[in-house]
Parts: structure tokens; sequence; C-alpha cells
């Protein structure tokens, strides 16, 4: 689950890792008012006018804006900003619309760093990454100079230490400051709280400044929150922005269903998430020389009922971009007839423009495969994976 630059920022607040102030706007009026109370507050008319999306990369799209005027100004560039549509490397071509501005005190810079927290799956335990090239993207920075990122793991049966964080701050050059190191010691102390309290599964702060006067300032905040802890923060409802999510994952969400939207043009409908990466890859594998490509990760689950598969079949049916369907069934907890049942339902209420690939296996497979037979519907039956992913390539190319 992903969050805005403003909303980590006020979870970064909590814990007394230190921020730059700011006020989040969905306004013009509320962006001068912002700046102006910004400019009461710091003393300095400077401020930033950053464009709120769920992607990377905003200052080089044109989404971050330096007002050095005062209010005025940053109305002005408020304006420019608010409504674009936002692309960055991290939205694709179709970019992203903007609806919500943050406004930020400017800063007095001396240097910038990058910090990160992830959670090492290999390692099992957070790791911290620093480099002295904040402010570029991370990955260029891996692919290109990769010993210039530091990286220190924390035994979760310690806890986060001290000591590895003023390796970290001596590595980066912070050490000859007293003050500099007891603020990077703190931060990245309350940082580690932030990841392990708030169930993170990223959390960056690129770039990480050093001011003139010497303070250590969270300049940006990028937080992605672990959905599997979603039962254990009710909060999190309220940082959800819906615009910034796919309707139809929604949708599946809301169903309990998996749903994941790609761009190719065949439907998957698969029940296990095993089951359903092996079937996109097939589909890739079999496709790559034909422009077929899986349109949708889809899995209903071992515990899917009728009405759950009819909503997963509506989903498919839903993009314009699906010119076939492929359903891939082994019926263990999940029954065959159950699947059939859904696929006919769907099928018959929203008509079925376009060929529909059916492998059925395993528990009541043979009334499943009656029930299609029956249904009047153009089905081609599958007897395996790969036979069924050749169909529907072929049913895509004819």
């Amino acid at each position: 689950m992903k969050i805005h630059e403003y909303q980590a920022k006020q979870i970064f607040a909590r814990y007394g890792v230190p921020i730059p102030r700011g006020y989040p706007a969905t306004t013009v009026d509320e962006a001068e008012a912002a700046a102006k109370k910004l400019a009461t507050e710091t003393g300095g008319p400077v401020v930033v006018v950053k464009a709120q999306i769920h992607a990377g990369g905003r200052g080089k799209g044109g989404g971050v804006k330096v007002a050095k005027g005062g209010a005025p100004e940053a109305r002005e560039l408020a304006q420019k900003i608010l409504g674009m549509q936002l692309i960055t490397h991290q939205t694709g071509p179709e970019g992203q619309k903007v609806r919500r501005l943050y406004i930020e005190q400017g800063l007095d810079i001396a240097r910038e760093l990058y910090l990160g927290a992830v959670v090492d799956r290999d390692r099992r335990r957070i790791a911290f990454m620093v480099s002295t090239e904040g402010g570029v993207e991370i990955e260029k920075v891996a692919a290109e100079t990769p010993e210039k990122i530091l990286t220190v793991h924390v035994d979760p049966a310690v806890g986060f230490a001290a000591y590895q964080a003023r390796e970290l701050a001596f590595r980066l050059g912070l050490g000859q400051n007293k003050v500099t190191l007891a603020s990077f010691v703190k931060l990245l102390a309350a940082l580690y709280e932030v990841v392990t309290r708030e169930d993170c599964s990223l959390c960056e702060i690129n770039p990480l400044v050093l001011t003139k006067a010497g303070a250590v300032v969270a300049l940006d905040a990028k937080v992605n929150l672990d959905d599997n802890a979603e039962f254990r923060h009710p909060e999190w409802r309220d940082l959800e922005d819906k615009d910034e999510e796919d309707p139809v994952e929604l949708e599946a969400k809301a169903a309990g269903l998996n749903y994941v939207s790609l761009d190719g043009n065949v439907g998957c409908l698969v029940n296990g998430a095993g089951l359903a990466m092996a079937t996109m890859d097939i589909i890739k594998h079999f496709g790559k020389d034909h422009g077929v490509a899986p349109a949708n990760f889809l899995d209903v689950g071992g515990g899917a009922n009728q009405e759950q598969v009819t909503k997963a079949f509506k989903m498919i049916l839903k993009s314009p971009k699906v010119k076939a369907i492929f359903v891939n069934i082994f019926g263990g907890i999940m029954k065959c007839d159950v699947i059939a049942n859904g696929v006919v339902a769907a099928a018959k209420e929203l008509g079925l423009k376009v060929p529909l690939v059916v492998r059925l296996e395993g528990t009541n497979v043979e009334l499943g495969r009656k029930i299609l037979s029956e249904s009047g519907l153009a089905i081609k039956a599958a007897s395996t994976m790969a036979d069924g992913a050749q169909k529907v390539v072929a049913a895509v190319t004819a």
C-alpha cells in the first residue's frame, strides 16, 4: 500500500524524524494560504510546491517547483501543477493526474544524501542503505556505482544499535560535527521505529539533507506499507487515496480477490497464486513472437464461491484490451463445477464477445466440463496448460 509524501511525513513527525514544515492542499487557494502561513512561521518567503502522486521522479517530471517569491508565486505554480498529467519513470507514458499538493518550507541545503530502509527477505532482516548520492535515482546509483551504497542489517533480536548508525555516519563524512552525528544517530533510530511499528515494506528518504546550520532533515519521504499487516492498522483506511489506485483492483480487493492489471491482451482467471504466475509465464512464452501477453494477474483463491468467480470474470471483460480469455483451474479446495457455473453466469450476463479457452483439472472436473459443454457458449477446451496457452495465443492472432 502506497501513501503520499505528506502522509509519510506526518508518520515521521510522530516518531521524531525531523521534517520541514509543510501543509497539504487540494486547491489553489489552499496552496496560497499554506505559503502565507509558512512565511509567517519560518520567517522566510521561500516555499516548495510539490505534486502528490504515488510515484517517484516527480521533480524531473515538473511536479516539484521552488517559489522564491512567496505566496503569489506559489499560487501561480499551484495553478500549473494541479490537474496536470504528471509523467515520471514510475507512472508510465500515460502519467498520473495531480489532485493534491504539498506546500513546504524551503531549506538552506549544504549536502544531499540518500537513506532507505527495506525488508531484506534473503537475510530476514531490516536493511538500512545510505549513499552520498542523494537526490538522484538510487536504482541508477546501484547500477553504475554500487560501491557508493553502504548497507547494514539489523538483528531483530537486538534491535537497531547506535554503533551501526555511527558507522554509517562516519562513512558518509558526518562524524566531524558532534551535533550532526548525534542528530543522524537519533534519526536512524527513529526511522527503525517507523519501519517496525508501522509495518513498512519500504521507507525511503531521498534526499536526506544536511542544512548549512548542521541539521539533518528528511526533505522527501516515500513509504510503502505492507498490506499483509492491514488487520493491525485500521487507521490505514484514512490514508488510502482511491484516485491513485486502479478501480478494478479496488473492486477486486472488496470482493476478496487478488487482481493486478497488466498491459497485455489475454485475460487470465486462475486459482492459486503459483499457478497464476505459471499461467502468465506460459502465455508470454508462446505469445512473445505474436504480441500476445497476459492482461492481468487474477487469483480467485481456493475458497472462492460462484459469486466471486462471476465478479472476477466481469472484471476481466471490463478491459477493452482483452482479446481472449484463458481460464486455468486445478481443482483442489476449489471445485471445477463452481468455476464453470461462475464463468457461464458471467459470460451470459455480459455477453461473451471474445474467444474463451478453458482448462479444468481436479475436483468435480467432469461435472465442470459438462456445465461448460452444455452452456451453449463457444468455449475451446484445453487438455493441458501448454495446450491452453497455445490455443489462446492462436485465438488472439487469428
